[in-house]
Order: C-alpha cells, then sequence, then structure tokens
C-alpha cells in the first residue's frame, strides 16, 4: 500500500468549539479515518512535528500537509527535510492554507499570498481538465454549500498544470487545484479545507484527494534528487558516430 502521512497542526481543534464540534479528532483524524481503506497511515501535529524525521520521510510515499495559524511553529529544519524529500520523489498534497506553509513556499519559492475572506460563501469547484488523473470520478464542479473564499491573483509559479478552478458566491475565482514538479517530486494543491466547515467529509472532496496521492506517488526515491553528473561518453560509441 502507499504509505500517507499526514501532518495537521491540530490547533483549531484545541481552541475552537465550532472546530471541534465539526472535526472531534481533528482534521487529521479524519483524513486518516476516510484514507486508511486504500493507503497505509500515519499522522503528525504540531505538537510531534519534531518527529518528522528524514527517515520518517524516506518511508513516507505521500506528505498531505494542512496548516493555518500556527505555520511560525513549524521548526525551519523541518521544513527543509520536507522540500529535501519531495526533491527526492516524495510527493505532497498540500491542503487549504497549506499554501502559506514552510515546506510549500520552499518549494515554490515565492511568496504565496492570495485574497480571501470567510462569509459561509457557497464554491464551486470547477473541474476543467477532465482527463486529468485526479479529476476522474468527480461531477462537472462539486458544490460546497460553505467555504472560505480565496481569489485570485494568487501569488505562485504557473502551475505545471490547472485542474480544478473554483468560483465562489461573491464573484471571485481561484485556480483551486494545481500540479508541480520539483526535481523527483510531484505536487498538488488543493484548497477546499476551511476548519470550520465539514469539506473533508464531502464525498468528491476525498476522491480528489485519493486521486491526488495515487498521481504524486512514485516508485522511484533518489536521496540526492536529481543529480548533478558528469558523464563519460564511452569511446566506443564516439567512434561509431564517426
Amino acid at each position: 500500500m502507499i504509505k500517507v502521512t499526514i501532518y495537521n497542526e491540530g490547533v483549531h481543534e484545541k481552541t475552537e468549539k465550532c472546530v471541534a464540534d465539526v472535526y472531534p479528532e481533528g482534521i487529521h483524524g479524519q483524513l486518516k479515518k476516510v484514507l486508511s481503506d486504500e493507503f497505509e497511515v500515519s499522522t503528525y501535529t504540531l505538537e510531534t512535528v519534531g518527529e518528522i524525521t528524514e527517515e520518517v520521510l524516506k518511508n513516507t510515499d505521500v506528505l498531505i500537509w494542512w496548516g493555518h495559524m500556527a505555520h511560525q511553529d513549524v521548526p525551519d529544519e523541518v521544513a527543509a527535510r520536507v522540500r529535501d524529500a519531495v526533491h527526492s520523489g516524495m510527493g505532497l498534497v498540500a491542503l487549504h492554507s497549506a499554501h502559506h506553509s514552510k515546506p510549500f513556499k520552499l518549494l515554490m519559492g515565492t511568496k504565496c499570498n492570495l485574497l480571501w475572506r470567510c462569509n459561509d460563501d457557497f464554491e464551486r469547484v470547477w473541474k476543467v481538465k477532465p482527463a486529468h488523473p485526479i479529476a476522474q470520478g468527480v461531477g462537472d464542479f462539486i458544490y460546497l454549500e460553505h467555504e472560505e473564499v480565496y481569489g485570485e491573483p494568487f501569488g505562485i509559479p504557473d502551475p505545471d498544470e490547472v485542474v480544478f478552478i473554483s468560483s465562489y458566491e461573491g464573484g471571485e475565482v481561484f485556480r483551486s487545484g494545481c500540479c508541480y514538479t520539483r526535481e523527483l517530486g510531484r505536487i498538488f494543491y488543493f484548497q477546499p479545507g476551511h476548519e470550520s466547515y465539514p469539506t473533508y467529509y464531502n464525498e468528491e472532496i476525498i476522491k480528489v484527494i485519493k486521486n491526488a496521492i495515487n498521481w504524486a506517488y512514485s516508485p522511484y526515491r533518489s536521496d540526492r534528487g536529481i543529480d548533478c553528473r558528469h558523464v563519460k561518453i564511452p569511446t566506443t560509441v564516439l567512434e561509431d558516430v564517426k
């Protein structure tokens, strides 16, 4: 089975009753519950983030990262480990406010800022690349009765592919499903998932996350990422060319 590690900072659930009511076992607990039927899942929170060692990441095929109010409390060395693991071939699925997480910003090389507001708007997550593996098994759009609004401009590098674009009650649009490759690793950013809404109970949202795990997974890993090597062409080859 694909080995999935989930990081959720787990702060909102302890400090805000409205969040604990929606996710009594934490966002990581809910994601583990709905993903464990297909994947081997382990979880970490801010309290245990230091335990995300190089060894843990070497044994992780795909890392899911959810963060919001405690990005600054994630140690820089952990963020650097995640970046290096992606370069070596580990997949990364960054959810919701993980656009501002240290690992994601390291991998993007930008501030990753955006427009936002939270007014209980509905969201439609439009499938704009229907043939993409991550889009399989979902309808033309996913309707979410309430979700935090994210809006353009979104300060990310141009994605390799945009699989989903969201529209909101107030008229905003947002590139809500973006694919990247960094050295040997694949990254998928997926916007839905505000902590006070039951987004991770939505079957189509979970289907997208499962698809993203399968897409981001690679059986090939190299500790050094793409190696910078001097290649010497064998003399016999040169003679054949002549």
